[in-house]
């Protein structure tokens, strides 16, 4: 099994980037897992921006020559790792820029002429993990479950990937937010995982 982990925080002391290490820690304790690759789009400097005009059309995007390498990560991974935290109830628009430039018609999906496109991501699965100040029942409460409803439906099993796991901790800035624990429950996960 191969992970892309796609990393999303600015900053490298943060409790997302001690999940990132967990995750590559059990991944790596995983003979499961061949091979893991880590995209953190803050210190890579991706470029979100979405821009269309006479030189740039969007019929283009799938094909862009400044996204081919992301666009292999896509294709080689078994399983798409996103770390990120949750910011007024959705992820960093960092990671959604990501998502808007590389779910790309003719690459991530294509257009049938029916109510639903054909999802080309297929035979891949996701693993979200996600942090918040708010309590843990905070986005399923207050927000419907908005963030689940659009990783999960509008955007990944849109573009073919319907296997998709939830990390979706809260009160992540209390200190009596087990943050070890749930340190460790990560870490068990992908220490175990062979699918």
């Amino acid at each position: 099994m191969k992970l892309l982990v796609i990393y999303t925080h600015p900053n490298h002391q943060s409790l997302s980037y001690a999940f990132l290490q967990e995750v590559i820690r059990g991944g790596e304790d995983n003979t499961h897992i061949e091979e893991i690759q880590v995209l953190d789009l803050y210190e890579e400097l991706f470029n979100p921006v979405l821009v269309f005009n006479d030189t740039k059309r969007r019929r283009d995007m799938h094909a862009d020559p400044e996204l081919t390498r992301y666009r292999e990560q896509l294709i080689w991974a078994d399983k798409i790792v996103m770390v990120y935290p949750i910011w007024w109830g959705r992820p960093p628009a960092m990671l959604l820029g990501y998502i808007d430039r590389m779910f790309a018609s003719g690459f991530a999906y294509r257009d049938t002429g029916g109510l639903f496109p054909e999802g080309l991501l297929q035979g891949k699965s996701a693993v979200c993990i996600s942090v918040m100040k708010g309590p843990a029942g905070y986005p399923l409460l207050w927000l419907n479950n908005a963030h689940k409803i659009l990783m999960k439906r509008a955007l990944l099993n849109f573009v073919g990937i319907k296997k998709v796991k939830f990390f979706e901790f809260g009160s992540m800035e209390s200190p009596k937010g087990k943050h070890k624990e749930k340190l460790e429950k990560v870490y068990r996960y992908f220490k175990a995982i062979n699918h």
